[in-house]
């Protein structure tokens, strides 16, 4: 999940590395959303800053974040995760 805030808009670099990530391990074991953090509650914490932030989760749970558009620590994150 791309946790963002209005302000400062979603993370469009990254959108193009989720897809080619996704392409190679297939659609069923990936899925990427967004969430505007200032629009729902349980993302409060995430608010105020300015930088983006990626929330993994597995099973409904959250098992990773990532601060930043670091794009090899996303893609190890990724793979990591799955």
């Amino acid at each position: 999940v791309d946790a963002f805030q209005a302000w400062c808009g979603l993370c469009k670099p990254v959108v193009n590395l989720f897809q080619k990530i996704r392409n190679e391990v297939g659609s069923d074991l990936l899925h990427f959303a967004v969430a505007e953090v200032d629009s729902i509650d349980a993302l409060e914490k995430y608010r105020g800053q300015c930088e983006p932030v990626f929330l993994f989760y597995a099973g409904g749970e959250l098992v990773a974040v990532v601060r930043g558009a670091d794009a090899p620590l996303l893609q190890k994150t990724i793979l990591e995760q799955l």
